[in-house]
């Protein structure tokens, strides 16, 4: 097992705890594990499904990528990132994605969601389809190279595990715990960035004045304060930005931060069955939102709008959501990632897909 998260490369498995479905006492399971090495960092992989073992879903759909539900990992070595080594030296091959549906089939979708919207079933939710890729992969850390130079997310992920490789370059915090403060950061709202410097300033304007942006937004920042306060000590809930612009290197992004005060003692899995998964990765209402994207998603997200972070000794913890993330699954060879993006009454089905291509962008540049 290597990973590196943030400045800290891990290394080996004294101990590990998978599951590969979800069961009512998931989490609770993953608890005692968690106990039983108070004094180590534990890595941790949460996939989206596991929602089903949080409220009464199911998933019929199949994971391309076959990822666990949930993997927590206790390494045996942490050191600078600057001390991996790779093993191989040998050059990718090209790779070429395939997306599930075409523009006509998404679009046909999300007419049919926003039907639903129309009616008051839902306000807004998540719509998300899959690219893949039949290939092998000669040297992912090379590939992951590519992707964190495209695109410097601050919250990327390089994990190699047994069987399968995350290449993670996500821009969204899902939540940090330090102390008793819980800090989440949705994101809602995406521009492509441009090297002209005048036009870039533009661009940034009109995100951040945005009515339907916002609106996606600020829908999300109410259902995270309504989830932090199932946890939140009283009239602790507050909104620190709203709609601020952060850019990256390739994107722009519209976020929020969101932070409240909780018991100190609270044990992960509260956490988690009050917050999993992200509100930017569901919708409103929640559950709807989740319940509907079965019907309209070809296949399980898998480990796409799931969780990957690091659980430290004293209790806090610091998770990404997972997107703009290629997941490659070595016994099968084949390589995955998912895009999506907000839908509302305001949206528009075609600018909707061009998004979603401005997303996979760098993930398809990165494997060429």
């Amino acid at each position: 097992m290597h990973t590196i998260i943030g400045e800290d490369y891990y290394s080996g498995i004294k101990d590990e705890f998978i599951a590969h479905s979800t069961e009512s006492d998931t989490l609770e399971q993953l608890d005692n594990f968690i106990d039983s090495y108070p004094l180590d960092r534990k890595i941790i992989f949460l996939s989206y499904d596991l929602k089903n073992s949080i409220e009464d879903l199911t998933s019929k759909n199949t994971d391309p990528a076959q990822f666990p539900v949930l993997h927590c990992i206790v390494p045996i070595e942490i050191s600078p990132k600057q001390s991996f080594s790779p093993t191989t030296i040998k050059k990718n091959n090209s790779i070429v994605f395939r997306p599930e549906i075409s523009n006509n089939e998404y679009i046909e979708r999300l007419k049919k969601i926003k039907e639903h919207i129309q009616l008051g079933d839902i306000y807004e939710t998540n719509f998300c389809y899959g690219w893949k890729s039949k290939s092998k992969l000669t040297n992912p850390y090379a590939l992951f190279q590519k992707l964190d130079t495209i695109t410097k997310a601050p919250f990327s992920v390089y994990a190699d595990l047994e069987t399968h490789t995350v290449l993670c370059a996500s821009p969204e915090r899902f939540i940090e715990k330090r102390g008793d403060k819980i800090t989440s950061q949705p994101i809602k709202g995406t521009a492509k960035k441009v090297h002209n410097k005048k036009l870039d300033e533009k661009i940034v304007l009109k995100l951040e004045n945005d009515l339907k942006e916002r609106a996606e937004n600020i829908m999300i920042v109410d259902l995270v304060r309504n989830d932090l306060s199932k946890i939140a000590t009283k009239n602790s809930v507050t909104v620190d930005e709203l709609c601020k612009v952060y850019s990256f290197e390739n994107i722009h992004q519209l976020i929020s931060t969101v932070s409240c005060k909780t018991k100190k003692s609270m044990p992960f899995s509260a956490i988690m069955k009050a917050l999993f998964p992200m509100g930017s990765m569901t919708g409103v209402p929640k559950i709807k939102a989740m319940q509907l994207m079965e019907k309209y998603e070809t296949t399980k997200r898998g480990l796409y709008s799931g969780s990957i972070g690091v659980i430290y000794p004293n209790g806090d913890f610091d998770l990404n959501v997972v997107i703009r993330t290629l997941i490659y699954n070595k016994l099968t060879e084949t390589l995955c990632f998912n895009v999506g993006g907000a839908i509302t009454n305001d949206s528009d089905p075609e600018k909707e897909y061009q998004e979603t291509l401005v997303k996979a962008d760098a993930l398809i540049k990165a494997c060429k």
